[in-house]
């Protein structure tokens, strides 16, 4: 009967084990999925951000949020060929703004 009663307590000991070795197998395949997943998450943010940088410089250089150009001065025409040296140029007028 002695034996019996060892037979049983080696086989509780191998299926405590076992169960041991199964959960020290799933908390490490946990911990490489949520590295993994981590890293992907990073990398998809980034994108994101990335993105959102380069429709935004798109639509203020290029798009319809890019600024009006301003009026600038036109300088006078010059003087004609048959004027003498030394007559005064007339000064460059600004156009005013709209």
């Amino acid at each position: 009967m002695a034996t019996r009663g060892k037979d049983r307590q080696t086989r509780e000991q191998r299926a405590r084990a076992r169960a041991h070795q199964a959960r020290v197998e799933l908390h490490e395949r946990r911990g490489r999925r949520r590295t993994r997943d981590n890293a992907v998450a990073i990398v998809v943010g980034l994108i994101v951000i990335l993105g959102a940088i380069g429709v935004q410089t798109a639509y203020f250089v290029a798009g319809p949020g890019a600024p009006e150009p301003a009026p600038s001065s036109t300088p006078a025409p010059s003087a004609p060929a048959t004027e003498a040296p030394g007559t005064p140029v007339p000064e460059a007028t600004e156009t005013p703004a709209s």
